[in-house]
């Protein structure tokens, strides 16, 4: 069965034998605002994300979460507090670390190997090179047949997997996800989902996934993070202890997935309570 930790808890031996991937140690982020005021989105957050962990990220609408992200990525420094990644302190957008965001982050005049290519011939990687790992990865999401069509060309489903593999391709040790696959229709998210964690498996990187669904959340990860209504801060980890490989259609069946579920439930649900009752209240 699952269990709720102190939040930021390592959570094993495994994590003193390694450097963290990730460490969150008391992180704040305030925005200025347009009337001048000062917006906190997260505020002292203590988390630790192990090496080659997947990491879920849950919490009410507009608590922070993707702010998170942001701070690991370097897009955001903290206000107070540290963000480490590998063992440093965050200093601008780092080579290790890929995005995939909400929205598709393809180039729409490139063609699908294009796209894939971007990445490494970016970083400097001679052409030929570039073209070769770009197929490979293309070939790895099934979308070899279509490396010459354009993103307009391809569903919504068949745009995510390109920008898994223009992601992936760049081979980071930190993979940051924000809602990357929210727009998808309920049968495409669970194939992509599939395809995601047997992508992952073989990568040994870091993954850091935020999602609204908390049964999404379950059936990918490693461990479940509960944010607090905003400002966010880390609420309870929950451990997953569904075996691994998993399908997300066949894991959801498993009564531990159900058990975990209402335990999960629990925390976020009192947070999303607070965050509605707040709405209500500036609404009134």
């Amino acid at each position: 069965m699952s269990g709720a930790k102190d939040p930021g808890s390592p959570g094993g031996a495994a994590a003193g034998r390694d450097v963290p991937a990730i460490e969150l140690v008391g992180a704040t982020k305030r925005f200025r605002t347009p009337s001048g005021g000062l917006h906190t989105a997260v505020r002292d957050l203590h988390l630790t994300v192990r090496q080659g962990e997947f990491v879920a990220v849950v919490g009410p609408t507009g608590c922070g979460k993707s702010t998170t992200l942001t701070l690991v990525s370097g897009l955001e420094e903290p206000s107070e507090g540290e963000v480490r990644v590998q063992g440093g302190p965050v200093a601008g957008i780092g080579t290790q670390v890929g995005f995939v965001f909400q929205q598709d982050a393809v180039f729409p005049w490139r063609t699908v190997l294009s796209n894939v290519t971007a990445g490494p011939r970016f970083r400097g990687v001679p052409a030929a090179e570039a073209r070769e790992r770009a197929r490979d990865w293309l070939a790895r999401v099934g979308l070899a047949a279509f490396e010459d069509r354009y993103p307009h060309q391809l569903s919504g489903g068949m745009r995510k997997r390109v920008a898994l593999a223009q992601t992936l391709v760049n081979d980071p040790r930190i993979l940051l996800m924000d809602e990357p696959f929210s727009a998808l229709d309920v049968q495409t998210r669970a194939l992509v989902s599939d395809q995601l964690l047997e992508l992952w498996s073989g990568t040994g990187a870091s993954v850091v996934f935020v999602t609204h669904d908390l049964e999404e959340a379950i059936a990918l990860a490693d461990r479940v993070v509960v944010m607090t209504a905003g400002p966010a801060t880390v609420k309870q980890v929950f451990d997953i202890d569904l075996p691994r490989p998993r399908t997300v259609e066949a894991v959801r069946l498993e009564p531990r997935f159900i058990e975990t579920y209402r335990e999960i439930w629990a925390s976020l649900g009192e947070e999303v309570r607070i965050t509605r009752e707040r709405g209500a209240g500036s609404a009134a």
